[in-house]
């Protein structure tokens, strides 16, 4: 708090693959103009203040002991005690108010100590560079993870990568690319419009506990500053390092070495590895033809046997166009606007005015905006119900033309019928959850014996549902060695998860393993019948 301490700046080789050299210079220079703030000494102050008041109002049980003892000692004393606690209790208000004055101040100073350490990149590489970097820089984070998701899953294969930056490259690509992203330097482009086009909310809320500015803001500020650099450098900032691909490699092993027996593990090779993510990414998204149409919605339900009859000689695109693809994130957005003003209206978010479709508006009349958003979400659902019947309309009479129109009706039947049983096992996934929430806190042993009672009934249920699933031709591609070994385990006995005063650890798992792997069967599930019936669909086409 008092003398200088030296500061530290790691970079990660996966930023450094998925930027070019200009872009490298404008990161780096945005990090040392952190460095040549004094306002960052503040921050050792607000840690060491947050320090002492959680300190004072949570860290004293050995006070509320001894204060219990004091009252127990005699009627007179407990009198003394009860005035005591309502002027600590006094003072706690006042320090969780101080709490949240000093640090809504201290990250207010943050975002502004973005705003200028972004000042200072501008003036040293221009402020396109910067801005191209934060704007791919999602892109980049999520590439990045799907390669670190893949091993993850590879690990019971006993493969592992040999350099998982090449392959980093390779996914940033190729998402771009199905993305229908441009390129530059043989880098994606993510342009503002990239980044926010499924974003159709009318709610603004100042983040007035963000530590960082928005992505929004800080290009704004960018902009409005408008320094550009000529001569800058675009090659890959990969090409500033010695031997790049042995720092790679040696980074690579070092991840797997925290792995248990690593150096059994097999190479898997970068071909291999293109040619299953490649796989792995067409048997979890859907046709292109859709246009994204159903990657957040699914089919509205509606009366197979009542609806208009259309020509299978219009254009399949009518129904997948920009217009019907907005009018989706136009509904999701507003049934997110309005759960925001319900967490407002219940004060779940403390804040006392934000902004709505262009006007401002203060906490209380958050009640009058919800009746005008649920009209709103009403008009949008009844115009999206209807594309719905005419896709199915189009597409059975496609199917007519084939021979196979019963086929497509028994697929839409099969998915309605899922959607309502898929509802029912969330229900009781939620309420498994829920009655085992206990066990992660400090619980009285009377009151575990009271919830493991409880918890009894909801387990009949998922073994049931458990049952069902290992009989299912449907899971079968899904369920592996492991999920099928824990759930059989899990129903040859009636675990009892807790004895002599203690919970059985290795009870406990098969539990909660058990739930988990319910919860992804059911919604991978869900994701396989409705890929069935839209592939079905768009082979209708061809």
């Amino acid at each position: 708090m008092f003398f200088p301490i030296k500061k530290n700046l790691q970079i990660g080789l996966g930023l450094v693959n998925s930027i070019t050299e200009q872009e490298f210079k404008a990161i780096m220079a945005h990090e040392f103009g952190h460095f040549s703030q004094k306002s960052m000494k503040v921050g050792s102050y607000v840690y060491n203040v947050n320090q002492v008041i959680f300190n004072m109002l949570y860290d004293n049980e050995s006070f509320d002991k001894m204060i219990q003892k004091w009252a127990n000692i005699s009627g007179y004393f407990s009198i003394f005690v009860i005035i005591a606690v309502k002027i600590i209790m006094g003072i706690q208000w006042v320090l969780k108010k101080m709490y949240d004055f000093i640090n809504i101040n201290y990250l207010a100073l943050s975002r502004e100590m973005e705003f200028h350490a972004d000042e200072v990149a501008a003036n040293v590489a221009g402020f396109v560079p910067l801005k191209e970097s934060l704007l791919r820089m999602d892109l980049a984070d999520h590439s990045y993870n799907s390669v670190i998701n893949f091993y993850e899953n590879k690990l019971s294969e006993n493969l592992k990568s040999e350099n998982i930056y090449k392959e980093q490259n390779f996914v940033l690509n190729f998402l771009a690319q199905e993305s229908e992203l441009s390129f530059k330097n043989d880098l994606p482009i993510v342009s503002p419009l990239d980044l926010n086009k499924f974003n159709k909310s009318k709610l603004i809320i100042k983040d007035q506990w963000a530590s960082h500015p928005s992505i929004a803001e800080r290009i704004s500020n960018l902009e409005r500053i408008n320094i550009v650099k000529e001569n800058s450098n675009e090659k890959s900032a990969n090409s500033l390092f010695i031997r790049i691909e042995e720092l790679q490699e040696n980074l690579t092993k070092k991840m797997f070495s925290f792995v248990e027996n690593s150096d059994k593990l097999s190479i898997m090779k970068i071909e291999d590895f293109k040619t299953e993510f490649n796989n792995t990414y067409e048997k979890n998204t859907f046709n292109k033809v859709y246009n994204g149409y159903y990657d957040n919605k699914n089919p509205n339900y509606f009366d197979l046997n009542d609806f208009v009859k259309l020509s299978p000689n219009q254009n399949v695109e009518m129904f997948f166009n920009k217009e019907k693809i907005d009018m989706i994130y136009d509904f999701i957005a507003l049934e997110n606007d309005k759960n925001t003003l319900l967490n407002i209206e219940n004060k779940v978010f403390s804040l006392k005015t934000f902004d709505y479709d262009g006007q401002k508006f203060k906490a209380k009349d958050t009640i009058s905006l919800l009746p005008k958003i649920e009209k709103e979400k009403e008009i949008l659902n009844i115009e999206i119900s209807k594309n719905d019947i005419e896709i199915y309309s189009f597409f059975y009479e496609l199917a007519k033309t084939k021979g196979i129109e019963s086929e497509l009706k028994s697929k839409y039947d099969a998915f309605f019928k899922n959607d309502k049983e898929h509802t029912l096992r969330m229900e009781l996934y939620f309420n498994l959850l829920n009655a085992t929430e206990f066990f992660s806190n400090v619980t009285p042993f009377e009151q575990i014996k009271s919830n493991l009672n409880s918890l009894e009934g909801w387990e009949m249920e998922l073994k049931k549902e458990i049952t069902i699933i290992l009989e299912n031709q449907l899971y079968k591609s899904e369920l592996t060695e492991s999920i099928k070994e824990n759930f059989e385990n899990y129903l040859k006995e009636n675990w009892v998860y807790f004895a002599n005063n203690q919970y059985i650890d290795n009870e406990l798992q098969i539990l909660f393993k058990s739930i988990n792997d319910y919860g992804y069967l059911i919604s991978r599930g869900y994701f396989l019948i409705k890929k069935d019936l839209l592939n079905f669909q768009s082979e209708l086409l061809y």
